[in-house]
């Protein structure tokens, strides 16, 4: 403890925060969660009568369960690769600068505000974007009701979504790219390496191990995490609700209905899922005793 006094001092503001606003709020929702609570009267133990009602009776939440788990298959894998592959292609490109920027300009970016911008596309009349140009060549007569029809809301907030996912993922991706000392590729050329590709595989990905954890990680967290895209694209509740998610769910008991106790057993199921997927990621990107 002398040793390291004063990293322990430089490091109390971050661990007394995150212990205040993170770990303390995690106890409290569990405890909360075996309750009946209103914020109105003295919460009541109720035992595992929440999570019952929420896996047996609650079917509102198992369309949410299961639109968020299509969601996060989807959108993590595609947006993780995308953000990566673009990532090593900019990399290689003399303005990457600008283009860092491009990509980069979603991520910082209101969602909602970009949500705004991306109805443009997928408006349901004849001059919507997407419909006028389906209509132009022929492969549809009426427009479609992308925003309405419960057929086409789940994948909108999909494309939506990765779009404005890919921003923080990438310049991670690329701050690690550019991290890699050249005279590792200069070896590997001397050892047989001849192109790209093998460079990939061989130097870049081992390399860039701390990168690709922190963009999975991130990955999972934003995915399981999608609310405010699919509210501002489909509205709450969304028809049939086709983009009903889990932290919707959450949101409406918590906020609208202020049943806390309920609110609080969908967010440590929500909790669970991301932690255990976060440590099965952790097992195949982590190094070994992490």
């Amino acid at each position: 403890m002398k040793k390291r006094i004063y990293g322990f001092i430089f490091a109390a503001p971050f661990l007394l925060l995150f212990f205040v606003f993170t770990i303390i709020p995690i106890f409290v929702a569990f405890g909360c969660s075996f309750t009946d609570y209103n914020m109105m009267q003295e919460p009541s133990f109720v035992g595992f009568n929440n999570y019952k009602l929420l896996f047996v009776q609650d079917s509102v939440f198992l369309i949410a369960l299961k639109n968020t788990l299509l969601f996060a298959l989807i959108t993590g894998p595609i947006g993780y690769f995308a953000s990566f592959i673009a990532a090593w292609v900019i990399n290689q490109l003399k303005f990457r600068t600008a283009f860092a920027l491009g990509f980069y300009v979603p991520s910082i970016t209101n969602g909602i505000a970009m949500s705004v911008i991306w109805l443009y596309f997928f408006s349901g009349d004849r001059y919507g974007f997407i419909n006028n140009i389906l209509i132009n060549i022929g492969l549809i007569s009426e427009p479609i009701q992308w925003t309405v029809d419960a057929n086409y809301i789940l994948p909108v907030v999909m494309i939506i979504s990765i779009w404005m996912s890919m921003g923080t993922g990438f310049l991670v991706f690329l701050a690690g790219l550019q991290n890699i000392n050249s005279e590792y590729y200069e070896a590997g050329a001397i050892d047989g390496i001849r192109n790209k590709f093998q460079e990939l595989i061989y130097l870049t990905l081992p390399m860039m191990k701390p990168q690709l954890l922190f963009g999975a990680i991130n990955s999972i967290v934003s995915s399981f995490g999608v609310f405010d895209i699919a509210v501002s694209v489909a509205g709450m509740p969304s028809p049939n609700y086709a983009a009903h998610t889990i932290v919707a769910h959450l949101y409406d008991y918590a906020f609208i209905r202020f049943q806390m106790g309920y609110a609080s057993a969908i967010a440590i199921v929500l909790f669970l899922i991301t932690f255990l997927l976060g440590r099965i990621v952790f097992r195949l990107l982590g190094e070994k005793g992490e």
